[in-house]
């Protein structure tokens, strides 16, 4: 089963697309075509996209992380709490970087 991008480039389990509307970026899981609809699923998130709303990347561009490199795991939720505390506080005002002119 052959199915292409946005732009007739072949899509590759394994290989990178982005999702245009987005620009959502996942590794290829699963090709399908159903009801003469192509589908591409990522691997995370764990969606399926139509394949002409896909461009397909080159993987020596792709920077990937994995879950060691995300730390020990733990989650300052006091940290969390004061960024949610400084986003409420914020004011929006319409006399913000007035210019003249």
């Amino acid at each position: 089963m052959q199915i292409f991008d946005a732009r007739d480039k072949l899509i590759e389990i394994g290989g990178y697309v982005r999702y245009v509307g987005t620009g959502t970026v996942g590794k290829v899981e699963d090709l399908k075509i159903e009801n003469n609809n192509q589908w591409v699923k990522f691997e995370d998130p764990q969606l399926w996209y139509s394949h002409e709303l896909l461009e397909v990347l080159d993987s020596k561009h792709i920077k990937t992380e994995t879950k060691k490199d995300r730390g020990n795991g733990e989650i300052d939720v006091d940290a969390l709490k004061d960024i949610q505390e400084e986003l409420e506080n914020a004011e929006l005002d319409s006399n913000v970087a007035e210019g003249g002119g």
